[in-house]
């Protein structure tokens, strides 16, 4: 009675969440207009595909995610006494690593569009535990408070929002985030298709593709039985990688004929690599990412490199983030703390110009030696913590502390200025 008066019920072919929930989740996949299962596994078993969500589960997880709490100064510190911190930090759970589960994560948002962690609290109400659970086993729900409710299908539970992590992929109803791999369908099977296809001229396909002549003049071969042992010994003889190059002999004043490859053997490999590019624009991945280096040169592979962070990644990272923070995070707590991935090191590009930089931050006074020292991942020096200020943009009589002289220097630079 519960259930059927708070949660909505509705129809199938309705924006129930619950109901599409376990259609994206269903192993089963959908055909594609191509004839091909497209599922999990079979869309994994695209070199294009498995690069891309391993790409980004192994970009993701390879980020050290922090807990900061602000400080009275407007600056932040890392909050390693709070008990939330080692969860999402090192160990998320017994069993997994924070790469292992982070990169375990990511890749069900890549394939599944969502990843779901069931959250174990202590009496205090704080975060002791993350653990993951297979998004087929899980229906999200709507209930009439407008909140989402996970029915557990295995224990037949129902958990409230705040025991359950949810981190979502693209939406449309808000509750659930779109599988990528059941919405484009189509484009992953035909990439399935072109495969399959590619793997069937290797094994079936003859090298000396052509056709067998015999003289008009010579008498024809009535018995089929005859034919057709002929021409199984031939492709025994002579197809297959193994016999590639393999010499005939043909009698009775038969001659073999080559024919030109048709148009679509010719186009074989631009098709295996254009279902790889449309692949790799599912998931907005550079294709020089996944090994695909037609395009990538030295001038642009860098840029990519920086564009994959940007607009790639962020976004998978930003809802990481915000997800971790509404449901990890107390209520009282979020104003004080919040949860951040380091992304420091993949925008760090170059020595040369990272150093740059650092020079023109340092010359123009907004970063101090220190500053720079703490971003290189080097010890603090005594005095680094002075910014310095170009003499052009200090304020007339101010000519000492532009210099960020000591109080000692000071006083011999006034002294000099004033003999002058």
């Amino acid at each position: 009675m519960f259930i059927s008066n708070f949660f909505q019920s509705r129809g199938a072919s309705s924006n129930n969440p619950g109901t599409e929930w376990g259609n994206w989740a269903s192993a089963m996949g959908s055909s594609s207009s191509a004839g091909m299962l497209v599922n999990k596994d079979t869309a994994l078993a695209l070199a294009a595909l498995r690069g891309c969500v391993t790409l980004l589960a192994e970009s993701v997880a390879q980020l050290p995610c922090e807990l900061y709490r602000r400080t009275a100064d407007g600056g932040r510190e890392r909050a390693t006494d709070h008990p939330l911190y080692d969860v999402i930090h090192s160990q998320p759970n017994r069993k997994d690593t924070a790469f292992e589960y982070y990169e375990q994560s990511q890749g069900a948002l890549g394939l599944d569009g969502n990843h779901i962690a069931l959250i174990d609290r202590d009496g205090a109400g704080y975060v002791r535990e993350l653990i993951p659970i297979s998004n087929a086993k899980v229906r999200v729900l709507k209930g009439n408070d407008g909140m989402p409710y996970y029915h557990l299908l295995d224990q037949n539970d129902i958990l409230p929002a705040r025991m359950v992590h949810h981190v979502k992929g693209f939406s449309l109803d808000g509750f659930v985030g779109v599988s990528p791999i059941d919405t484009n369908a189509d484009a992953i099977g035909l990439a399935i298709a072109t495969e399959q296809h590619a793997s069937a001229v290797f094994s079936r396909g003859t090298t000396m593709s052509g056709v067998i002549e015999r003289p008009r003049e010579a008498s024809p071969i009535t018995d089929q039985t005859k034919v057709d042992r002929l021409l199984s010994k031939f492709a025994e003889r002579h197809s297959g990688v193994r016999n590639m190059f393999s010499i005939a002999l043909l009698q009775e004043g038969m001659s073999y004929k080559q024919l030109a490859m048709d148009n679509e053997k010719a186009q074989l490999l631009e098709s295996r690599k254009h279902s790889a590019v449309t692949v790799c624009q599912l998931y907005k991945v550079p294709p020089h990412m996944i090994q695909m280096l037609d395009k990538a040169t030295f001038n642009n592979v860098e840029q990519m490199g920086l564009q994959f962070v940007i607009y790639t990644l962020l976004p998978w990272i930003k809802r990481h983030e915000s997800a971790m923070m509404r449901d990890l995070l107390l209520p009282s707590e979020r104003g004080d703390l919040y949860i951040e991935f380091n992304v420091s090191g993949l925008l760090r590009g170059d020595q040369k110009s990272r150093y740059e930089a650092y020079a023109i931050g340092r010359n123009w006074g907004w970063l101090s030696a220190n500053d720079v020292r703490r971003m290189e991942n080097m010890p603090p020096i005594p005095g680094g913590d002075r910014y310095l200020t170009p003499l052009n943009m200090a304020d007339p009589g101010n000519t000492a502390q532009a210099l960020n002289a000591s109080p000692s220097q000071m006083k011999d630079i006034e002294g000099i200025l004033c003999r002058a």
